[in-house]
């Protein structure tokens, strides 16, 4: 069960811009466009499922029925900071969306997550969360977050991030088993200071230009 609920998303676009970002030598402007741009496109593909329901409407000729978006209003919550580099993407995509932040930072030492923040929709419990973070290294703060969501009251959460290693990926379908999983690349796993190999660096230090 936890297998499905891990979703590679490689349309020949998203490949072609992430191949693009994991490059040394792009610019901080770049990297930036590039990460917004695949956020947009791996949003149109995990809302492929969302559900619809008819509406009657009159065009310039004739009434007709179309379609809307039904079910759950959605939040996108980014997990500080470097999910704030995906968050424009999926809003541009979905122009709807309430806005939430999750801070966390990993200790240097024990590498483990530490809350500083947390600020959500009020009516969270009644929307589909969709949580970005371009990297899932050791899984610790997007578990970390996800149980702070769940505290919180929502009931309904997609995580989706860019890049993430083997041992992100079996963190997070061990500790959140319903929570949908969508990424953009699964790479080889992680070096001896927690770093995701190849991976792309810092995703932060390169969103926000602080390398």
């Amino acid at each position: 069960m936890a297998e499905k609920m891990v979703t590679l998303i490689d349309h020949p676009l998203i490949q072609h811009k992430l191949t693009l970002m994991r490059m040394k030598e792009t610019g901080t402007k770049d990297f930036r466009e590039l990460l917004e741009e695949i956020a947009m496109l791996m949003a149109y593909e995990i809302t492929r499922d969302f559900p619809l329901e008819d509406i009657e409407i009159e065009t310039p000729m004739a009434k007709c029925t179309g379609k809307r978006l039904a079910g759950k209003k959605v939040g996108v919550v980014p997990i500080l900071r470097a999910g704030l580099g995906m968050l424009n993407g999926v809003v541009n995509m979905i122009p709807a969306a309430r806005v939430g932040h999750v801070g966390l930072y990993r200790d240097p030492k024990t590498l483990k997550p530490v809350e500083y923040y947390c600020k959500l929709p009020s009516d969270v419990e009644e929307r589909m969360l969709i949580v970005t973070d371009p990297m899932l290294a050791t899984g610790g703060s997007a578990s970390a977050a996800l149980t702070l969501l769940k505290e919180k009251g929502a009931k309904s959460i997609i995580l989706m991030c860019l890049v993430a290693a083997p041992e992100g990926i079996e963190v997070i379908t061990k500790d959140h088993p319903d929570v949908p999983l969508y990424v953009a690349a699964i790479d080889d796993g992680l070096n001896e200071h927690a770093y995701i190999v190849p991976g792309l660096g810092d995703a932060g230090d390169r969103i926000f230009g602080t390398l």
